[in-house]
């Protein structure tokens, strides 16, 4: 510490759990008319910064996921249900065939029970559960284990930073910030999946970096890392039967709520803390250095502005059925782009029935597609999955 040659504190740039190691060090021999035994100094090398949490919450919600994944298979039950499953040795817990849900999955009748996002019956029935039911949901086996994946690797980080309470409160309001962005363009189809929460733990960690600035040591790797990240997750989402509005609207939301929840205390602030707690008796220290800088301060201010303007104006806009792309007529590639390869219409699959003793006549309203099935007494279920086969 300036102006005492006996004590010193040392304070690394770098992040971690660093710990506090007292060092012995030699001392130059000063000149006094009256030779006294000098206390040993101690060199703190390092500071413990911040706190290192036990990581259970992100797991659990891991859990949760796989968990919802199980009992709306069981629910589905594909033998009972369709024509032809997939995996059938899995008995109720086979999939639905692959044109249907090419995603190793339920039926959408099932995922619609279970809670997936539903625009009319959000708006039309009252349903606003619907906006954090469907981020527990996921259309098969390829996307759960997509989402999962991420969710582990990023969750995880997180949550021994800044503990889990920050981080659950981060992963839901991302995904409900998700949810109501991709109800006000995508209105003709359900939407599932924990993307928008798990696209909020990424805005939060980019959020993190810009408020936290001074702490890191290789600023602009990281940046640069997280950046390109980020850009390659929503570029996929501009194929065809992904929810890019979800992504988008977590991300925004994550971005947002990092500089409220995952705001760190500056290190010169940190470094005079410790200063007090080992500073010999009767030394005097400097002004008290603020807690947070100034700039940190702004951020989280705009931030918590733009969080209420966000989350009161969507769903004032989503409870009164207004349409996005009404007001937005190119938005919709934000989430489709149309190629060769792939169309981008999300009309929803509509067929004309017939039922001629054991012979199921199907006719597809949006591609004109005709075909006979033997089935006697098709169920409203099977004609649907039937009726999805035959429109893709």
């Amino acid at each position: 510490m300036e102006g005492d040659p006996e004590s010193q504190i040392r304070v690394h740039s770098r992040r971690g759990s660093n710990v506090i190691h007292p060092v012995e060090v030699d001392t130059p021999p000063v000149s006094s008319p009256a030779p006294t035994p000098a206390p040993t100094p101690i060199v703190y090398q390092e500071i413990k910064h911040f706190k290192r949490w036990f990581p259970w919450l992100v797991p659990s919600f891991v859990i949760a996921n796989v968990v919802m994944f199980a009992i709306t298979m069981y629910i589905n039950n594909c033998p009972k249900n369709s024509v032809s499953c997939i995996a059938g040795f899995l008995g109720r817990f086979s999939f639905q065939p692959f044109k249907e849900n090419p995603l190793l999955g339920p039926s959408s009748s099932t995922l619609e029970k279970m809670g997936a996002l539903d625009v009319s019956k959000v708006v039309h029935r009252h349903q606003g559960w619907r906006l954090i039911t469907c981020i527990w949901l996921h259309g098969g086996v390829f996307h759960l284990l997509a989402n999962m994946l991420g969710l582990f690797v990023i969750g995880i980080r997180l949550e021994k930073e800044f503990g889990f309470v920050r981080i659950g409160l981060l992963y839901l309001i991302s995904g409900f910030g998700g949810s109501i962005l991709s109800a006000l363009f995508i209105q003709s189809n359900i939407s599932v999946g924990a993307s928008g929460a798990l696209f909020g733990l990424l805005g939060g960690m980019l959020s993190e970096l810009i408020i936290n600035w001074t702490i890191y040591a290789n600023k602009v790797a990281a940046l640069l890392t997280l950046v390109v990240i980020i850009v390659i997750n929503l570029a996929v989402g501009i194929l065809p039967h992904v929810d890019n509005f979800a992504h988008i609207g977590g991300f925004v939301s994550g971005f947002l709520l990092g500089f409220v929840f995952l705001i760190r205390p500056q290190f010169g602030w940190v470094s005079q803390r410790v200063s007090q707690r080992y500073a010999p008796p009767g030394y005097s220290l400097t002004a008290s250095k603020p807690k947070f800088k100034m700039y940190q301060c702004i951020l989280w201010i705009i931030a918590l502005i733009l969080l209420f303007i966000w989350f009161i104006g969507g769903l004032v806009l989503l409870l009164r059925g207004v349409d996005a792309n009404d007001q937005c007529s190119w938005c919709h590639y934000l989430s489709c782009v149309p190629t060769k390869r792939w169309s981008c219409n999300t009309q929803p699959m509509s067929c004309l029935s017939e039922q001629i003793g054991n012979q199921l006549n199907l006719t597809c309203s949006s591609n004109g597609k005709t075909r006979t099935y033997t089935l006697t007494n098709a169920t409203s279920s099977q004609i649907q999955g039937l009726c999805s086969q035959l429109c893709r």
